[in-house]
């Protein structure tokens, strides 16, 4: 098992990756609207450590994933399972805002959490990629229960494997990781496989956010 905590700097979260997951993609927000993105960040810089852990597998785990899936990994030749997180104090951060009922500053803060979540993932894979170096492996993409038919109720076969060495992570009884800004999943290991810059014509998931966005900017 690897874990590692992180700080915000760690992260190389630019304004512009926190205005995109706003949705401002041809213009910036206005003034004060940047600002407060800001502001924000000057305060979680303080105090944030998100953390991420994984662990290899030589077998592939007994997940029902899906062919899309399935068929990115099949010439892999170990599987690395990860949990990463914006931790607990970013989830009572987001709460306070709420019960302060700033609904801009929670906007701004729901949005940083996600990437949050997607740049320690980001780093998880670094990590990872300088731990198979040495083998002459490469890694897939990572993919995650809720996504390409792979179904969320899955996350009840991926945590055990775990063994409670979650980064504070735990689900809910519908499988919604708490806190909620965090990514877990598989990622397939080996010589012979592939990381694809652009994915989202593997999925068939007509309703993913991603795929949304997408469109939105032909």
């Amino acid at each position: 098992m690897t874990q590692k905590t992180l700080s915000f700097d760690d992260l190389r979260i630019a304004l512009a990756d926190i205005f995109e997951q706003m949705g401002y993609r041809d213009a910036e927000p206005d003034e004060e609207t940047q600002k407060e993105t800001q502001a924000i960040i000057q305060n979680v810089r303080l105090w944030l450590r998100p953390q991420f852990c994984y662990q290899v597998a030589v077998q592939q785990p007994d997940f029902e994933m899906g062919s899309i899936i399935l068929r990115q990994l099949r010439n892999s030749e170990a599987y690395a399972l990860f949990i990463c997180t914006s931790g607990l104090e970013y989830e009572a951060y987001q709460q306070r805002l709420k019960e302060q009922g700033d609904m801009v500053q929670v906007f701004i803060a729901d949005a940083l959490g996600s990437v949050i979540a997607e740049k320690c993932a980001d780093q998880m894979e670094q990590h990872l990629q300088e731990s198979i170096n040495k083998l002459g492996w490469r890694h897939t993409n990572r993919f995650s229960p809720g996504y390409c038919g792979w179904h969320v109720s899955q996350q009840q076969r991926l945590f055990p494997l775990f063994e409670g060495h979650t980064c504070g992570v735990q689900l809910t009884d519908s499988s919604l990781m708490v806190p909620i800004k965090s990514v877990s999943g598989i990622i397939g290991l080996g010589k012979k496989v592939r990381r694809l810059d652009y994915t989202c014509g593997l999925c068939d998931f007509k309703q993913c956010y991603k795929r949304i966005v997408r469109n939105s900017l032909k």
